[in-house]
Parts: structure tokens; sequence; C-alpha cells
């Protein structure tokens, strides 16, 4: 599994995979956990993470949720994705 991170803030690390399957989303690690996060509606998916890192993480993909479907397609097409700021 190819995961490039785009961002990491406060012990999380978010990633996405070239070779990915829809619905649009990211790979997200937090010391054991890992969740699948929508982009296009930030819920959960698949997996976990403690109360305060999933509030943390659903409140930075809504915030970032056009560059991350930028991302989103850029991986499809096989290219980089872009780094994305973090939560400050």
């Amino acid at each position: 599994m190819n995961l490039p991170e785009v961002s990491s803030f406060f012990g999380i690390q978010v990633y996405i995979n070239f070779s990915d399957h829809n619905p649009p989303h990211v790979h997200v690690f937090h010391g054991d956990y890992r969740a699948l996060i929508d982009i296009r509606d930030a819920s959960v998916l698949q997996g976990a993470l403690p109360r305060r890192q999933l509030k943390l993480v659903l409140a930075w993909c809504e915030i970032h949720r056009e560059e991350l479907l930028e991302d989103w397609e850029l991986v499809k097409n096989q290219q980089p994705p872009k780094r994305i700021d973090p939560l400050a």
C-alpha cells in the first residue's frame, strides 16, 4: 500500500492511498488507532479514533475539503498529493 502523507498534527497522521477505491477518503492514524474518513462529508467509513482526535480530524476535513478532493484527484492520476496545512 502506497500512502503519501498529506498532513500531520497533534500526533495524528493523514494519508491518501494511490491505489484506493471510492468514495474519496483519507487514512488517519493516531498511535494504535486507524480510521478511514470520507472527505465529502467528514464521516467515519471504517475504524475508530479516540474522541478528541476524531473531533480534530473531522473539523480539519471540513476546513480542507476542497484541498483534500484536489489531492484525491491527483493521486488517482498517479501524481503526488500536495501537503495540507495542519490544525494549529
